[in-house]
C-alpha cells in the first residue's frame, strides 16, 4: 500500500480538532457546542461532528448536568511525561503527618474533571502501576469516587470498557451501580483486589471549601480484606479536612 501522507482537506481537519481542544481547555468543564464553534469560527454542524468525534475517542466526554463538554482522560494521557501536578508544601506536610500516623501506603490523587491523576505517591510503600490507576476507574477506589460524583457514570467509563483486571473487578454494570450508591452513602470507597491481585484501598473525598470533589487521599494495604484499610479512614477523613482549603 501507498502511503499517500495528508492530502485534501485532512490538514484542515486535524487543525480545527485542536483547536476545539484548546477552546474547551480554555472555556473548562460544560462549554456548549454552539459555544465552541464560535470560539473557534467554525460552522455549527463540523464543529458538532468533530466534537463527537473526540468524545468517542475519549480526548473529550460529554457533561450531561452541564449539557456541554469537558476534557477527557486521553488529554491528561499527553502530559503524564511531564511528570505530576504539582502540590503545595503545606499540603505535603499534611500527608507526611498521615504517613507518620498510618503504617500502611498513603497517597494523594488530584481531580480534574473526570480525569484524576496521582499527583504524590507514597514514596515508602509506592503504587504498583500509576497509570492504571489513572486509567481503570471503575476498579480503583479513587476512581469509584469520581465516578460517584458523576450524574452518570457511563458517560465517563464506557460500560463495555469494564475489563477484568483481576477476578474480583467489577465488570457488570448493575453491580458497579450498587457499589457506587454506596460509595455516595458513605462517601469512602473501598476496593480489594480488583486493580492489582493482594493490594486493597480506601479513598477519601478531599473537597473544596465549596464542597467540590478536588482531590482524595488513598490508604493502600496488602492482601484483598477492605476491613483493613477501612479502619484507617478516620484518620484520613481528619487530613482531607486539612487538605480541602489547600487544595481547593
Amino acid at each position: 500500500m501507498v502511503d499517500r501522507g495528508l492530502t485534501g482537506r485532512q490538514p484542515k481537519a486535524v487543525q480545527s480538532a485542536l483547536a476545539i481542544l484548546e477552546a474547551v481547555a480554555r472555556a473548562g468543564a460544560g462549554v456548549t457546542a454552539k459555544e465552541v464553534a464560535e470560539d473557534v469560527g467554525l460552522p455549527p454542524a463540523t464543529a458538532y461532528r468533530l466534537l463527537n468525534l473526540l468524545v468517542g475517542e475519549e480526548y473529550l466526554v460529554r457533561l450531561p448536568d452541564l449539557h456541554g463538554f469537558a476534557l477527557g482522560r486521553k488529554v491528561a494521557g499527553l502530559s503524564r511525561g511531564t511528570g505530576p501536578p504539582p502540590v503545595c508544601t503545606a499540603a505535603r506536610e499534611v500527608l507526611a503527618d498521615l504517613r507518620r500516623r498510618v503504617r500502611f501506603g498513603v497517597h494523594l490523587v488530584l481531580y480534574s474533571g473526570p480525569v484524576l491523576r496521582c499527583a504524590d505517591v507514597d514514596p515508602d510503600h509506592p503504587l504498583r502501576s500509576p497509570e492504571a490507576v489513572e486509567r481503570h476507574l471503575h476498579a480503583t477506589a479513587v476512581g469509584k469516587l469520581l465516578l460517584a460524583e458523576q450524574p452518570d457514570w457511563r458517560e465517563v467509563v464506557h460500560p463495555h470498557r469494564l475489563h477484568a483486571l483481576t477476578a474480583r473487578t467489577v465488570t457488570r454494570p448493575a453491580e458497579l451501580d450498587a457499589e457506587l450508591r454506596r460509595v455516595a452513602e458513605r462517601d469512602v470507597a473501598l476496593q480489594a483486589g480488583q486493580l492489582h491481585e493482594g493490594v486493597s484501598c480506601a479513598a477519601v473525598p478531599v473537597r473544596a471549601p465549596s464542597g467540590v470533589l478536588v482531590a482524595a487521599i488513598a490508604v493502600t494495604a496488602p492482601g484483598e480484606d477492605e476491613s483493613v484499610v477501612g479502619a484507617r479512614t478516620a484518620d484520613a477523613v481528619d487530613s482531607a479536612r486539612r487538605l480541602g482549603p489547600l487544595l481547593g
